[in-house]
């Protein structure tokens, strides 16, 4: 867990041994958690979200009361093997131009190139998010392990970080993704029942937002 000023966006500034981002605990707004999940298989199946997560949050809220928000820093593992196995070029489901903009991911340099980065964020957020809100499983659950975790225990799909993780396996397996789920204490029942009864997945006005420039990218029909 990290305690930060806002909603950190990015993984190595926190991992770094020599970033602080804050002096005191007292002076943060923010609790990140970066180590919850289930994907492990002994974990498997196991619900946290009334143990370990409000737990957390509930001492946390009492010894640092100035913390605002309680929010993960998570990867999206298999994003890009589903991103390049749903829209590889013989899909024919993009547009020519989205469709040359991501042949740029088999370049290895593209994070460090600004104007390839740019034009890559604006294809691949918008596919992740309707990954994350579309995309389901046989069992009609969310495709995402960590994101049937974290919405199945009653939090909001808030932001998806471009270049949130630049090292090898974030580039590998999240196409350099991550994303914060936001735990509010007294919406977590609700949106458990929205998920389990409904399928509902809650998320912010800014992923539904991202979750629509994605008919940019698909030929018209």
């Amino acid at each position: 867990m990290a305690l930060t000023k806002g909603i950190p966006d990015r993984i190595q500034p926190i991992l770094a041994d020599d970033h602080y981002d804050i002096d005191a605990p007292q002076l943060a707004d923010s609790a990140a958690f970066f180590g919850i999940s289930n994907c492990q298989v002994g974990l498997r199946g196991i619900s946290f979200g009334n143990f370990l997560i409000k737990q957390v949050v509930q001492e946390l809220k009492y010894e640092l009361p100035n913390l605002k928000n309680f929010v993960t820093l998570s990867p999206l593992p298999m994003f890009r093997s589903w991103l390049e196995k749903t829209y590889h070029p013989d899909s024919g489901l993009l547009t020519s131009e989205a469709q040359s903009i991501l042949a740029h991911l088999d370049n290895p340099e593209w994070a460090s190139n600004e104007e390839l980065a740019n034009r890559l964020n604006e294809v691949i957020r918008p596919l992740a998010a309707r990954y994350l809100l579309k995309e389901k499983n046989g069992d009609n659950q969310p495709m995402n392990p960590v994101a049937r975790f974290h919405l199945g225990n009653g939090a909001e799909l808030h932001r998806i970080n471009w270049l949130g993780d630049v090292s090898t396996n974030g580039m590998k397996q999240s196409a350099g993704l991550m994303v914060n789920y936001l735990y509010v204490l007294e919406n977590i029942e609700r949106n458990n029942e929205k998920y389990t009864a409904n399928g509902e997945i809650v998320c912010s006005p800014s992923v539904r937002e991202l979750s629509k420039l994605v008919e940019n990218c698909f030929k018209e029909s």
